[in-house]
């Protein structure tokens, strides 16, 4: 969940790698630090220097102003912490015993404290409490004992290494040269002109050159300013396949908002119609997905699907779950990638495991399509970012084309994997006749509308701002929700909890009188995702019921409703829409409650404390 950047070649790499933790701080921000091999002057020879800071990467800048920085190699890091809490001597890069090497480390030795009693006993001596210290300190003494080269001392420790990992270690004694590993955790190469970017995503790469090599699982790469090498642990030569990057610079700029998240919440009316285009087309009444196409009878013939995810796409999964057991009539499980991968789960051959994820890199849900594929399910990756190793693990899969988020929480890349996995329940229901030519048009036309109608609920933001404003100061939240709207409600909670700090729960409706009703009292706000739909009545009567014990009471009402409103102290209406799309638009008010009542509170909203972006260690 730690932030990389490395750079060698013919530009100062102390910039180059400055700008690219602060486009990284997202994965991390509890401290964050640069090693350089600095150029010596005249008559001197270069020598490794190390600048780290606890805090965020404008703490190092204004640590490291006016210093001099004269160098063409180096490796920076901004941590989320695991191992040792936040602090300058936790910080990375991490030195080796005798200074001569320098790490930088993603990810987590599982079988630290056995390395690190083996290194005691030889008289090591550690300046932090880091499992990444132990592991250079590990790398250097493989390399003396075995008076053998870097690379084969990293290949040699990485075979006795049990986690995920990314590092980049930079040597003293060469310093034209970086040496990469990786496992389970991100590495992007950049490939210029006499140069080489790496970077644990292609975010501070892509203003420099948009070729790409995406670093495989047990790979290590020896880096020079004009050669890249990749072998595999077996010291076996790999062919390094160069990407292309569809990514433009702009993306990855706030573009004159106050935060990412606002930004990116803004952003959806282009995000959800870039998932539907070149898929959706109304005029001819069809959906076209080739991954899903390819593996059409596998869905027909599937005797359940399961969908693993963690987190907001968790919740994406819990509404797609309605989506596919109403319209492809297939009993659907969603499962905490966490827990299934532990829970020795049954799964038959031909099962579907839809996997879910913004990045493509969550741990958890890494390693349960490992598990599910062993047993011989097929896996399904519904993924943001091309390339990612979710992406490349699966058998087939969609991509949501959301765009890089940077914002910690989740916002555009939940709308887009709701539209992607309505169109495929829509298309395998429609090819698996479960659902109707009559209904199938109806809610690709819904669907299609989607974007325009998000459109209308953002104007409403300086409403949704004056209604968070009012709510603040609330200790407690509880947000409820029926049918499709339960997922939402849990969404919405989930959202204020990581941008405001206020506890909140998400509950179904009708589950309020089975205990959360005790909470309500007249300081408790309650949010109910009162759209129209099936259950309307029924969620009328549950707002009746906070009311009578008075609760205040926030509605997010369809267009029109003239019932809910002499009800609710506060409302946001939306448009109305069939109840299967009707959660991409319900989300959308929520997170914009959640994005002010943070910023009232005067919270950083794009760095949520305690939180990174992609959760690439278990």
């Amino acid at each position: 969940m730690c932030g990389i950047v490395a750079y060698i070649g013919h530009r100062q790499a102390y910039p180059v790698i400055l700008k690219g933790l602060k486009r990284l701080e997202y994965r991390g921000y509890d401290s964050a630090g640069i090693a350089l091999i600095q150029d010596g002057e005249p008559g001197q020879n270069p020598h490794l220097a190390v600048y780290k800071r606890k805090g965020k990467v404008a703490d190092l800048e204004e640590f490291l102003a006016g210093k001099n920085l004269n160098s063409h190699v180096g490796i920076g890091h901004t941590r989320w912490a695991t191992h040792g809490e936040p602090s300058d001597r936790n910080a990375h890069p991490h030195l080796s015993g005798s200074g001569r090497l320098a790490i930088v480390h993603n990810g987590i030795i599982e079988n630290y404290a056995a390395l690190k009693q083996e290194l005691l006993n030889k008289g090591h001596v550690f300046a932090s409490d880091t499992d990444t210290e132990v592991l250079i300190h590990f790398i250097e003494d493989i390399q003396q004992h075995n008076q053998c080269e870097l690379e084969e001392a990293v290949r040699i420790a990485l075979r006795r290494v049990v986690g995920a990992y990314v590092i980049v270690i930079l040597d003293a004694d060469h310093p034209d040269t970086l040496i990469a590993a990786r496992k389970g955790t991100p590495l992007v190469i950049g490939v210029g002109r006499g140069e080489h970017f790496l970077a644990s995503d292609p975010s501070p790469i892509i203003e420099y050159t948009k070729e790409v090599v995406f670093v495989n699982d047990y790979e290590v790469a020896i880096v020079k300013a004009d050669e890249l090498i990749l072998k595999n642990l077996g010291n076996e030569r790999q062919t390094p396949f160069i990407q292309k990057l569809d990514l433009e610079l702009a993306a990855i700029e706030k573009g004159g908002f106050d935060h990412f998240m606002l930004k990116e919440i803004f952003e959806q009316p282009d995000t959800i119609f870039d998932s539907l285009r070149g898929r959706l087309d109304e005029q001819r009444g069809m959906i076209t997905m080739r991954g899903v196409e390819e593996y059409m009878q596998k869905f027909i013939d599937a005797q359940r699907i399961i969908m693993v995810a963690c987190g907001t796409s968790w919740h994406a999964a819990l509404t797609a779950e309605y989506m596919f057991e109403e319209l492809c009539r297939i009993p659907v499980e969603v499962e905490y990638a966490s827990e299934f991968r532990y829970r020795n789960p049954v799964i038959h051959p031909g099962n579907m495991v839809m996997a879910i994820s913004q990045s493509g890199e969550t741990a958890d849900t890494l390693v349960a399509i490992e598990e599910a594929k062993k047993a011989g399910a097929i896996i399904f990756g519904i993924c943001n970012v091309v390339g990612s190793s979710i992406a490349r693990a699966s058998h087939a899969g969609a991509y949501t084309h959301a765009g890089p988020e940077i914002g910690v929480a989740s916002t555009k890349a939940f709308t887009a994997q709701l539209a992607v996995l309505c169109m495929i329940a829509l298309k395998v229901g429609y090819e698996k006749g479960t659902l109707s030519r009559e209904r199938f048009l109806h809610v690709l036309h819904e669907l299609a509308l989607v974007p325009e109608k998000v459109k209308e609920i953002l104007q409403q933001h300086e409403n949704i701002k004056a209604i968070a404003e009012k709510y603040a100061s609330a200790r407690d939240f509880l947000y409820l929700g029926r049918g499709y709207n339960f997922p939402v409600a849990l969404e919405g909670a989930l959202k204020l909890k990581e941008i405001s700090y206020i506890h909140a729960e998400g509950y179904p409706a009708a589950e309020m009188k089975h205990g959360p009703i005790a909470l309500v009292d007249e300081q408790l706000p309650v949010l109910f995702v009162a759209t129209r739909d099936r259950f309307h009545e029924k969620i009328v009567s549950n707002i009746q019921e906070i009311k009578a014990r008075r609760g205040r009471v926030i509605a997010v009402i369809t267009e029109g409703d003239e019932v809910v409103p002499h009800m609710a102290d506060d409302v946001i209406a939306v448009p109305a829409a069939d109840e299967m799309v009707a959660p991409i638009l319900n989300v959308i008010p929520l997170q914009l409650l959640a994005y002010y009542i943070g910023v009232a509170r005067g919270y950083d909203v794009d760095k949520p404390r305690n939180l990174a972006k992609s959760v690439t260690v278990e």
